[in-house]
C-alpha cells in the first residue's frame, strides 16, 4: 500500500514537470517561424499569442526590439508584464500608420489597406488605390518623415505605428511610444538581398493574423522571381552595365554586394562593379566611371534626370558614354503616380520579381516576349 501511495505521487510529480507553462491558465508551447531568407525579424508562435522579433532595425543595432501580438478575443485574459517587451499590440490591427511608401504594398496585397488612417508626406505614394483613399481624406497627412506632427497623430490614436528608423535616437517616435502608441521599428531596408526584404510581407500578415496568406503571396513572388532568374542564365550573351550617375561630382552606384547588383546579377548581365564588397553604394569620380564604364553596352537608373536632354544638361560628360550615344539608357524615374511619387520606390522592394524581369527584358530582348517592364522605361 505505501509503495503504491509513492508510485502514484511520483506520477503525479513526473505529470507536473510535463506540463507546459501556464499564463493565467492559458497553456504556452514556442515555436519559431522559420523564413527562407529574412534575417532582421523572427515570430515566436504561442499557443495563445505571438511574439515578434525585431532584430536588426537599423545597421550595427545594439537591441532586439521585442513586441507581443495579442488576439483581441483573448485580451482580457491575460496579464502580461510590460516590461519584457517594447509594446504590446493587439491583433488584427485595425488602425494603423506607416512610416515609408514600402509599407504601403504588403497592405494592399494582404487586402487591409483600408487600415491605414495616416501617412508622413501622402504626395509620395502612387498607388492609385491608396491615392484614392487619400483624396477621400480616409489617410491623413502627418507632415514629414522626419517630423511627424504627433498632435495629428495621437488624435488618429492607432493601433500601432510602423515605425523607419536609422538610429535609436529619433525623438518623434520615442514621443509617440510614451503617449501610449506601441512603435514597431521596420528593419526591411536593412536585409542584403531582395528576396529578404520581399520576405516582410510576413512581419505584416503577423499583426493582422493573416499568416497563411503572406506566405501564399511571398510564395508566389519567390517562384516567379526564380523561374525568370533560370531563364536568365540560359543566355550566354552579357550585356556590360553601367549604372547611377553623378551628384555634385560624385557619382553613386550600387556596391557589387547590394540587392540591387545581386538581381543584375540574376538576370545574368556583366555589372561593371559586380566585384566590389562595400557596404552601401559606391561613391566614386567621373574619370573612374568614365575610365570603367564608357564603352558599356547599358546605363540604368541615371539618378532622377528624365530624358537625354535633362541628362546632357546635368553635365556634358554624360554624351561621351556608348550606351547615351546609342540611346541604350534606361530609368525607373518617369514611372510615378499622380503627385510625383516614384513607383519603383514604393513597390520594388515588394515586387522584386517584377524589377528582374525588367532587366531581363532590358538586357536580354529575346527572352519574356510578352512581358513589358513595368519600372524601367527608355530615357525620354
Amino acid at each position: 500500500m505505501k509503495k503504491t501511495f509513492l508510485y502514484i505521487i511520483l506520477l503525479g510529480f513526473i505529470a507536473c514537470k510535463s506540463e507546459p507553462k501556464a499564463n493565467n491558465g492559458i497553456h504556452q508551447s514556442e515555436v519559431e517561424s522559420e523564413f527562407s531568407y529574412a534575417e532582421g525579424f523572427s515570430i515566436i508562435q504561442n499557443e495563445s499569442f505571438n511574439v515578434l522579433s525585431i532584430k536588426n532595425p537599423w545597421p550595427k543595432a545594439e537591441k532586439t526590439y521585442k513586441y507581443a501580438l495579442i488576439p483581441k478575443d483573448i485580451v482580457s485574459k491575460l496579464t502580461l508584464n510590460k516590461d519584457e517587451y517594447d509594446g504590446i499590440i493587439t491583433t488584427p490591427v485595425e488602425k494603423i500608420v506607416v512610416t515609408s511608401t514600402t509599407h504601403i504594398p504588403a497592405l494592399e496585397l494582404l487586402g487591409v489597406e483600408q487600415t491605414l488612417i495616416g501617412y508622413p508626406g501622402t504626395d509620395y505614394i502612387s498607388s492609385k488605390k491608396t491615392r484614392k483613399r487619400i483624396d477621400n481624406n480616409q489617410v491623413r497627412e502627418l507632415g514629414e518623415n522626419g517630423d511627424i506632427n504627433t498632435e495629428v497623430l495621437l488624435d488618429l490614436n492607432p493601433n500601432v505605428v510602423i515605425g523607419y528608423g536609422v538610429s535609436s535616437s529619433n525623438k518623434t517616435l520615442e514621443t509617440i511610444k510614451n503617449s501610449g502608441i506601441p512603435v514597431i521599428y521596420n528593419g526591411d531596408w536593412v536585409e542584403t538581398s531582395a528576396l529578404a526584404k520581399a520576405e516582410w510581407i510576413k512581419f505584416f500578415g503577423a499583426i493582422y493574423n493573416k499568416e497563411k496568406e503572406a506566405d501564399s503571396i511571398f510564395n508566389q513572388i519567390e517562384s516567379d522571381y526564380l523561374n525568370a532568374m533560370a531563364l536568365a542564365k540560359k543566355v550566354k550573351n552579357q550585356p556590360t552595365v553601367l549604372s547611377g550617375a553623378m551628384h555634385k561630382d560624385v557619382w553613386y552606384l550600387p556596391s557589387g554586394t547590394s540587392p540591387e547588383a545581386q538581381i543584375l546579377k540574376d538576370a545574368n548581365v556583366n555589372y561593371l562593379w559586380n566585384d566590389t564588397t562595400n557596404k552601401g553604394s559606391l561613391a566614386l569620380s567621373f574619370e573612374t566611371v568614365f575610365e570603367k564604364a564608357q564603352n558599356a553596352d547599358l546605363w540604368l537608373s541615371p539618378s532622377y534626370y528624365p530624358s537625354f536632354e535633362a541628362l546632357e544638361k546635368a553635365s556634358l560628360h554624360y554624351a561621351k558614354f556608348k550606351a547615351f550615344k546609342n540611346k541604350n539608357v534606361y530609368t525607373f524615374a518617369n514611372t510615378a503616380g499622380e503627385t510625383g511619387g516614384v513607383l519603383y520606390y514604393e513597390l520594388g522592394t515588394a515586387r522584386p520579381d517584377l524589377v528582374l524581369k525588367d532587366i531581363i527584358k532590358i538586357c536580354h530582348p529575346e527572352l519574356l516576349e510578352d512581358y513589358e517592364p513595368f519600372f524601367f522605361k527608355p530615357l525620354k
